[in-house]
């Protein structure tokens, strides 16, 4: 256990806050011995720290999840079902599957984080989110270590939800997770500009290491990596409007970007509406927002996780004076004593 820890290698944002207590796990038989060190003091578990901004010191203990290992724990005629260790890089296990041809995970390639972070988040990219291709994981219940399962109904996903930041939020850790992926491949290319990039490199029959590379070029094209530029992906969710608001502001900006949601919703782009209120590349000291993606909030060196969210607080203002709706931020605000994976 160590004290008062820089957690800036352990945030993509790059922040330099403090734990006053730190340590990693790679196994659940740690867990009862850490949990139990300093039970009265706030917990966070972190994963890959990619979704995460440091407001301040954090006065407790964060543990950090490192349980690895992958393996197929079952198949039938159509599906691999491939389990791993919450604490596996989520890249890096996208990358395993597609070289054993394993698909469903191609488009969401280089997603910053952990595979514990994936069903927490319910990530998505393209067209896919993790509940198309989750099939069930394991979580260490904290007040009575016990180890119990969820399936895909169980964790209630939703739009960059599950019942892990809801309901049961800071109850579990999430310890592996196993996935339903298939042996035949359904690409999907209609989704961002995925079709556009395979053209341009004269591919007419992909495969699912294609479609992978596609969306890492378009990803690496347009948001800026986290070692070279402190950020944390997208920085708020795109927000679901009732029709009748989406055709207020369609009738003063006809070229709005939106997606279909139901007879009576519509999903707007958070990114869009930030871009049009001019404040795409806005610098405000140390941090800013990305010049080439709008959805993107970056640390330039030495910005507090203060100055960020204050930063995001003018962007969540300016856009309800504009467009009359309020963005939601879909990183995690720390501390709020909240269990992050």
């Amino acid at each position: 256990m160590q004290h008062d820890l820089n957690l800036k290698p352990f945030n993509t944002f790059g922040i330099a806050a403090k734990a006053l207590y730190f340590s990693t796990f790679t196994d659940t038989q740690q867990l009862p011995g850490l949990l139990s060190a300093y039970p009265n003091l706030p917990l966070l578990i972190l994963g890959g720290g990619s979704n995460v901004l440091f407001t301040e010191d954090f006065q407790g203990m964060v543990l950090r999840n490192e349980i690895k290992g992958i393996e197929k724990v079952a198949e039938d005629e159509a599906f691999v079902y491939v389990k791993s260790g919450a604490g596996e890089i989520w890249h890096e296990f996208v990358l395993y599957c597609i070289a054993q041809h394993w698909a469903g995970l191609e488009n969401l390639s280089l997603i910053p984080g952990s595979v514990g972070a994936s069903p927490m988040q319910n990530i998505g990219a393209y067209g896919v989110e993790i509940k198309d291709v989750f099939h069930e994981l394991s979580a260490y219940h904290i007040a009575t270590g016990e180890i119990h399962q969820f399936n895909n109904q169980q964790c209630q996903f939703g739009y960059r939800e599950s019942i892990f930041k809801r309901a049961l939020k800071n109850q579990y850790i999430i310890i592996d997770v196993t996935f339903k992926l298939n042996k035949q491949a359904n690409l999907k290319t209609s989704y961002g500009a995925i079709q556009q990039e395979l053209e341009k490199s004269n591919i007419n029959k992909p495969s699912i290491q294609d479609i992978s590379n596609a969306v890492i070029a378009i990803r690496q094209s347009k948001l800026p990596d986290p070692k070279v530029l402190g950020n944390a992906g997208s920085f708020f969710k795109n927000p679901v409007v009732s029709l009748e608001l989406f055709e207020t502001i369609k009738a003063k900006y006809p070229e709005v970007s939106f997606y279909p949601v139901s007879e009576t919703e519509v999903k707007l782009a958070a990114g869009w509406l930030i871009e049009k209120a001019g404040l795409k590349g806005l610098k405000v000291g140390p941090c800013g927002v990305h010049e080439k993606q709008a959805l993107v909030l970056v640390n330039y060196g030495g910005s507090t996780g203060q100055q960020i969210l204050d930063l995001s607080t003018q962007i969540i203002e300016q856009i309800q004076q504009l467009f009359g709706l309020t963005l939601e931020r879909e990183v995690n605000i720390i501390p709020t004593h909240e269990s992050i994976l």
